[in-house]
């Protein structure tokens, strides 16, 4: 009789797995951006007057209310963090060159970073009467509100 060999048992790892809540992470941010898409697409485009409401009116009233803020914001982190990913992900499947793939990691990642700072701060600090004079038409809304005037 021959004498077999059998081969060890791949061992795993400890420690943080990248991959495993990156994989996770896909999974979970899809389906709460599906909800928070379908949602902004409805009370965008359906409520109310509709589409035919959509100016620069209703986005400032949107903004003016936390709820919306939040919702908006949570929406951009998200659909970046998840495009990041996937971004992320691609780039490490193709490109097998370490000099190269890092780079391209990194500059993901603070393209994504950035813009999610930069859009938290329009979001957060969006004030539609700054620099409204007494010849636009948000004059009568800006001064109604007290926030401009004579």
């Amino acid at each position: 009789m021959s004498a077999q060999t059998v081969a060890a048992p791949a061992r795993r790892r400890r420690g943080f797995n990248l991959e495993k809540w990156g994989w996770l992470f896909m999974r979970g941010s899809g389906v709460v951006l599906i909800v928070l898409i379908f949602g902004h697409l409805f009370v965008n485009l359906m409520v109310g007057e509709g589409i035919h409401a959509l100016d620069f009116a209703f986005i400032a009233g949107k903004f003016a209310t936390p709820f919306w803020q939040w919702w908006d914001v949570l929406m951009l982190w998200l659909a970046l963090l998840h495009g990041g990913n996937g971004m992320r992900t691609i780039v490490n499947d193709y490109v097998t060159n370490v000099k190269v793939r890092r780079p391209l990691v990194w500059a993901i990642g603070l393209a994504a970073g950035l813009l999610i700072v930069l859009g938290t701060l329009v979001v957060f600090t969006f004030d539609p009467c700054l620099g409204v004079t007494d010849s636009s038409t948000l004059w009568d809304t800006c001064v109604a509100a007290g926030v401009v005037g004579n």
